[in-house]
């Protein structure tokens, strides 16, 4: 077992390399475009300082459809959409596409769930004063919600993890496709139970530092 794992170890690495790959991409795309949405989610919401029903339904409803497609079969959807935009359906950077489409609604809505948890007399008190929108989100809502926030992006790196195993399967790359082409098809018990612990041990990592995170942050 020792000596074929070894001379995967090359393969492992790569595998390991385009799996941080992928979910960092997706990340990163779930920060940039998921908070903005999750605080519009919020603060477009009935009796809420910019309250704006159309746009609440039309966000809700986008993020709602997104996130009731299966990750496998909203990965074959975007095929198109990914090869438009990069010339390839194949490959790590490929698999970053659906797997950020599906990042952003979900992490979005985790959010606006943060946001809900802010103590509403403190929002009161900031349009009372006659704060603007914008000054009230940077220094009563993200402040407040920060714990939660961090809290929701290792919930929603840990779900990318399980999304990147599940692109590997169609050419995606990282541990998933490893684990598929040296596993399954070669019928390899032991490459598909070192995935796992791979897996295992990249959650639990992922876990212990948001948590760690997230307490440094809490203010309660």
């Amino acid at each position: 077992m020792i000596s074929s794992l070894t001379e995967l170890l090359p393969d492992m690495l790569k595998a390991f390399y385009e799996t941080l790959y992928m979910v960092g991409l997706s990340l990163l795309a779930a920060i940039i475009i998921g908070i903005p949405a999750g605080i519009l989610l919020f603060v477009s919401d009935r009796g809420l300082f910019y309250e704006n029903r159309v746009l609440n339904m039309v966000l809700g409803v986008i993020a709602n459809i997104i996130r009731s497609i299966p990750f496998l079969i909203l990965l074959v959807l975007l095929l198109p959409f990914t090869q438009a935009i990069l010339g390839t359906t194949i490959g790590p950077t490929a698999a970053a596409v659906p797997l950020s489409v599906a990042a952003i609604p979900f992490y979005a809505r985790l959010v606006e769930s943060s946001l809900r948890e802010v103590n509403k007399g403190m929002i009161e008190a900031a349009v009372a004063t006659g704060a603007k929108p914008w000054l009230i989100i940077r220094e009563v809502l993200l402040p407040e919600a920060k714990s939660g926030i961090i809290s929701g992006l290792t919930i929603t790196a840990i779900s990318l993890l399980g999304f990147s195993a599940m692109a590997g399967t169609v050419g995606g790359g990282g541990i998933g496709d490893l684990a598929i082409r040296f596993g399954y098809y070669r019928y390899d018990n032991k490459v598909l139970f070192t995935t796992v612990i791979l897996l295992v041990v990249l959650v639990q990592i992922i876990q212990f530092l948001g948590d760690w995170a997230a307490r440094k942050v809490d203010k309660r």
